[in-house]
């Protein structure tokens, strides 16, 4: 009796470490973005990348993603900031954002798989990610303001 129950006991733990598993995998929830171009406010649904579990997955693994999606990370202080394209299969453009929500420039078109380091154009807190060619399909370029509700605008 005591193997059959250590046995099932066994069996509960394996399926609910899977479940866990499985439940860190799915994309999480997405959120309105707006950014303000010379051309007019372009929105995006965003999903959060704001810890540094959530930073190192990022996008990895992504076969595809909606064209007006995304993903915003946001680092725990402003500083020059390095991304990659390791396991990710999506071109992307890589807009990177200033303290106050100023975009500081933009990364087009960033070569999937790549381990090569794409800098940020100086000291940035935020990154948003995006299919590749939407910057320039949304006139999106250094200057441009964007809003959301984690990105700190209270040093304008």
């Amino acid at each position: 009796m005591a193997f059959i129950r250590s046995f099932l006991v066994s069996i509960l733990v394996m399926c609910g470490a899977a479940l866990s598993a499985q439940a860190v995998a799915l994309p999480l929830d997405s959120e309105p973005l707006v950014i303000e171009t010379e051309a007019g406010d372009v929105e995006f649904d965003v999903e959060l990348a704001l810890t540094p579990s959530d930073r190192a997955t990022g996008l990895m693994h992504r076969e595809s993603m909606p064209e007006k999606q995304g993903m915003l990370f946001r680092f725990d202080r402003t500083r020059l900031v390095v991304m990659w394209m390791k396991n990710t299969p999506l071109p992307l453009d890589m807009i990177f954002i200033d303290e106050s929500g100023v975009v500081a420039g933009v990364a087009r078109d960033t070569e999937p798989f790549s381990e090569t380091v794409i800098p940020s154009p100086g000291p940035v807190r935020y990154v948003l990610e995006l299919n590749a060619g939407a910057a320039l399909r949304h006139g999106i370029s250094a200057g441009d303001r964007v809003r959301h509700r984690v990105v700190d605008t209270s040093t304008e």
